[in-house]
């Protein structure tokens, strides 16, 4: 092979010499765009958890009420039609997308409900995701389902039993499977669920040291139950000392409702089983 063959066959295995299909850069112009309105909002849907986004210029606002919606507006009218207002950005945990904003004076031709479709998505590595919420849901919904493994650690109150079920490693983050019986005909209406770390034995109150973990993910979002209930749910990875306990507490709505709680002692997710991909393959 010629030197000029060895140059080609390099940069063709280090992905250099891409296909005349796939677009190095692209101007407004070759974006997909929307049509704006001021007295129109146009929401925007991704299939998974927005992570971030860019307006380009201040000629349009826009929020994120949830998750996965991105809502945007002109901020006034006066423009004329088919101007370019901006450009916003979509960056989720594994994609990208783009849209130019145009601007129409007719009202009935504003887009009201956008989703972002396949094509739109360019594949995008976050580095600040380690794992989509999409991929740990499937995580966790086959835990949920599996038997439980742990029989030894388990609270009772207010004629209540709370059970730690199963603790998985997957990644970054334990996988922590819990359920609740409910042995008396009150339903419990869950107002919370926290997660925390918090001192083995306590002394005194002044001294008590609790530390608030926000979850990844809580599998189940159900607000009610009577008799049976069980959970998921995924912190990241930590280590901590052998006077603390990680607790998973979980509250009534009521003011003089109930409480419950479960303690996990570090002898226990140190015990946590390495979760096999093989249990997410289809049935």
């Amino acid at each position: 092979m010629d030197k000029k063959g060895i140059v080609t066959a390099f940069l063709l295995a280090a992905g250099l010499l891409g296909t005349p299909n796939v677009q190095a850069q692209r101007t407004y112009e070759e974006m997909e765009q929307l049509t704006v309105n001021e007295q129109v909002t146009t929401v925007i849907t991704a299939s998974e958890p927005v992570r971030f986004v860019d307006i380009s210029t201040d000629k349009v606002v826009g929020d994120q009420p949830i998750d996965n919606i991105v809502r945007l507006k002109p901020k006034e009218g006066g423009h004329e039609d088919g101007e370019v207002l901006a450009i916003v950005t979509i960056v989720t945990e594994r994609y990208r997308t783009q849209y130019a904003l145009l601007y129409t004076t007719r009202v009935r031709e504003a887009v009201t409900d956008k989703e972002i479709q396949l094509q739109e998505r360019n594949a995008y590595h976050n580095p600040a995701v380690s794992m989509s919420t999409v991929e740990m849901t499937r995580f966790a919904r086959r835990i949920w389902n599996s038997p439980a493994k742990i029989r030894n650690v388990a609270t009772k109150a207010h004629r209540m039993t709370m059970r730690l079920n199963n603790i998985y490693t997957v990644g970054e983050y334990f996988f922590i499977d819990f359920s609740i019986e409910n042995r008396t005909n009150i339903r419990f209406d869950i107002d919370e669920i926290r997660v925390k770390l918090a001192d083995k034995k306590l002394t005194k109150a002044t001294n008590v040291q609790v530390i608030e973990l926000v979850p990844e993910l809580v599998l189940e979002t159900g607000k009610t139950f009577r008799h049976g209930y069980r959970n998921v749910v995924v912190v990241r990875k930590m280590t901590f000392p052998n006077d603390k306990v990680l607790t998973i507490e979980m509250t009534e709505k009521q003011i003089s409702g109930r409480a419950i709680s479960l303690n996990i002692d570090y002898e226990d997710v140190l015990s946590a089983d390495s979760f096999s991909t093989a249990l997410l393959e289809e049935e």
